[in-house]
């Protein structure tokens, strides 16, 4: 799904989303943003956030790192039934130039869900990639 494809899709033919780290980050500093809207509505099961081991660690690491955060509980989004568990290949994103956005561009594209990001390292290239990939405003405007 291309980036220019996504506001002719409904919610309901959005299945999943991938969460960058950045979004969580976000979300942890200003709970009135769009990411912590994004976030909130995760923890409501409104919104299904897939997975895996990969992005939760970075996640989770990232969180733990940044003492103003540390409190910022996320562990109850990673529920199993929205793990993904098939492989991915971040090598197949390696015109993204940070390593650390490429698995999430990976998952995002084996799971077919929209990858929801405010890196620049991934938003510059969102319509080579082969996957969707919006900042938190742009899904939100989109689809809420």
């Amino acid at each position: 799904m291309s980036h220019a494809a996504v506001p002719n899709s409904t919610p309901e033919e959005i299945s999943s989303i991938v969460l960058d780290t950045n979004v969580f980050v976000a979300a942890g500093f200003n709970t009135a943003s769009h990411a912590a809207k994004i976030v909130q509505a995760v923890k409501e099961d409104r919104i299904r956030m897939v997975w895996n081991e990969g992005t939760r660690g970075e996640i989770l690491a990232v969180l733990r790192r940044i003492p103003p955060l540390r409190g910022f509980d996320v562990a109850d989004l990673f529920r199993p039934d929205t793990q993904f568990t098939q492989p991915t290949h971040p090598e197949d994103f390696e015109m993204v130039s940070d390593p650390d956005d490429r698995k999430f561009a990976a998952l995002a594209h084996a799971a077919g869900a929209i990858l929801i990001s405010r890196d620049e390292h991934l938003l510059e290239h969102r319509d080579h990639l082969g996957i969707t990939i919006l900042s938190p405003q742009e899904y939100w405007a989109t689809f809420h």
